[in-house]
């Protein structure tokens, strides 16, 4: 035997006998017969992972019939004031520049704040808008016709008021790193309806991932397959999606059939459902190569849409986000899941303000997410596709005083008790609010609701029961919603 070989014979040998090998391939090992016995005991079995849920993204673990079959999740990276836009408090402008009471600062935990801040009045003007009578303010014009078609909940609250473990926590169900996203789960449990796509798909704007980063849309511990694919609004929506220079189709497909005979190879010897995935994402991105770039461009579109949306195709904006997220679930995408920086408005800057930068942000979403909820209706979408708008928590009603002293603009502070957020189309009613804050929007007072609470009523609307969509890791069932979450029966038709 040549030395070459018999290094190659002695790395094999070691591999075989490492650890790591051995607990994750012996079939009648200590652990398989531990399991074996507890299984016994329980009266159940321990069904592999690829045997509790095939590989299959195309597989529908849905409980019942669903109103929604699709997701559009808008978050507004940083947290917008409800007090600027839907949480109207005629009593906190009466407020304005007054000192705060104690006892909205004692025993309290803030981001910023130091000191006794001043209270701040609304920046913007309100209105109750269309049958329904919302209240929304005058910095989203173009949404307040579409008041009707909304459902406003007021009342929701989070644990968190750091943004990073804030929206971990609406993303994933925790505020640590390590979980699934919500679409990883939507993906996991219902599939995509298009075999040439990603289940879920991601766009972010403004500049910035947000700050939680790419573990809002990770898979955590459910296999990778799940977890969303982040595309690009300009350019190659997808990077390395095109073939390279003098590699045509026919060759490609030869390459990933032979990797992929090789993959099985592996899998057949270590039985690592995480070399299926490898598989399966192989095998998507071929096909990918077809669909995406047709679906991820808008330069097709007619001009009034680009109108409507008022998108600009080759520009990276939100509002060409927008666009293509329609174009996602039109074409059989589950989940999309759009992020949009820029939302931090502790007034240290002119864009980073109530007063100025909240407008500014606003006049970049307003139009397109109104263009979004006309053009789901007009094409028959919106019945069956769910609009989410919403941040990680909401802001103070009293001004932020950074180390005590003023600040050059007006801004508020991270505000963890009380905030606001929306939905319309697919299962939920229309022209609808839930839940009502204090006088100067601290506190719920009616209808409180829990993040987990929003989590649970998403997966319901799409024929999940939050409670029972379970997945078996380290020793114990988990779930989105972990041990907590109700359904909101008041919000859903």
């Amino acid at each position: 035997m040549s030395e070459k070989l018999r290094s190659e014979a002695l790395l094999e040998h070691a591999r075989f006998q490492s650890r790591r090998c051995f607990l994750k391939n012996c079939s009648l090992g200590l652990g398989a017969l531990t399991m074996s016995a507890l299984g016994c005991q329980s009266g159940q079995s321990f069904p592999s992972v690829t045997a509790q849920k095939s590989m299959d993204v195309g597989a529908n673990l849905s409980m019942y019939p669903g109103k929604a079959k699709h997701i559009i999740y808008l978050h507004m990276a940083g947290a917008p004031s409800q007090l600027e836009l839907f949480d109207y408090k005629p009593e906190l402008q009466k407020l304005d520049g007054k000192p705060c009471p104690p006892s909205l600062l004692e025993g309290k935990r803030f981001a910023f704040i130091r000191g006794v801040p001043n209270m701040l009045g609304p920046v913007g003007n309100f209105k109750q808008r269309g049958e329904s009578g919302a209240w929304i303010s005058d910095l989203l014009p173009h949404l307040t016709h579409h008041a009707d078609d909304i459902t406003f909940i007021k009342s929701l609250s989070t644990d968190q008021f750091n943004h990073a473990p804030a929206q971990l926590l609406m993303q994933t169900g925790s505020a640590l790193l390590g979980r699934p996203s919500m679409g990883s789960w939507v993906t996991y449990g219902l599939g995509s309806e298009n075999s040439n796509l990603p289940g879920y798909m991601v766009l972010t704007s403004g500049g910035s991932n947000p700050d939680g980063g790419k573990a809002l849309w990770g898979s955590g511990f459910l296999p990778s397959v799940y977890q969303g694919v982040q595309c690009r609004s300009d350019g190659d929506p997808v990077l390395f999606l095109k073939n390279p220079d003098g590699m045509s189709r026919d060759l490609r497909k030869a390459s990933i059939d032979a990797i992929n005979d090789v993959n099985r190879l592996s899998y057949e010897t270590f039985n690592d459902p995480e070399i299926l995935t490898r598989i399966q994402q192989y095998e998507m991105a071929f096909r990918m190569q077809i669909e995406v770039p047709d679906v991820m461009s808008i330069d097709k579109e007619p001009e009034y849409i680009h109108q409507m949306y008022g998108t600009t195709p080759g520009e990276a904006s939100f509002a060409n986000n927008v666009l293509l997220a329609r174009k996602m679930v039109e074409n059989g995408v589950r989940f999309v899941q759009l992020y949009d920086w820029g939302w931090d408005t502790h007034g240290t800057s002119e864009d980073g303000s109530v007063d100025v930068g909240l407008k500014k942000k606003c006049d970049k979403i307003d139009k397109p997410i109104a263009a979004l909820l006309t053009d789901l209706k007009q094409r028959g979408l919106l019945d069956e596709t769910l609009v989410i708008w919403a941040g990680e928590f909401g802001r103070t009603p009293m001004q932020e005083n950074r180390d005590g002293l003023d600040l050059p603009f007006k801004g508020r502070d991270h505000h963890p008790y009380a905030y606001t957020i929306w939905m319309a189309g697919g299962g939920v009613k229309r022209g609808f609010t839930l839940g009502a804050t204090d006088e100067i929007g601290y506190y719920p007072i009616e209808n409180p609701v829990s993040v987990y609470d929003i989590q649970a009523t998403v997966l319901h609307t799409l024929g999940i029961d939050h409670e029972a969509f379970t997945y078996a890791y380290q020793g114990r069932d988990f779930r989105l919603t972990d041990v907590e979450g109700h359904v909101i029966q008041e919000i859903l038709v």
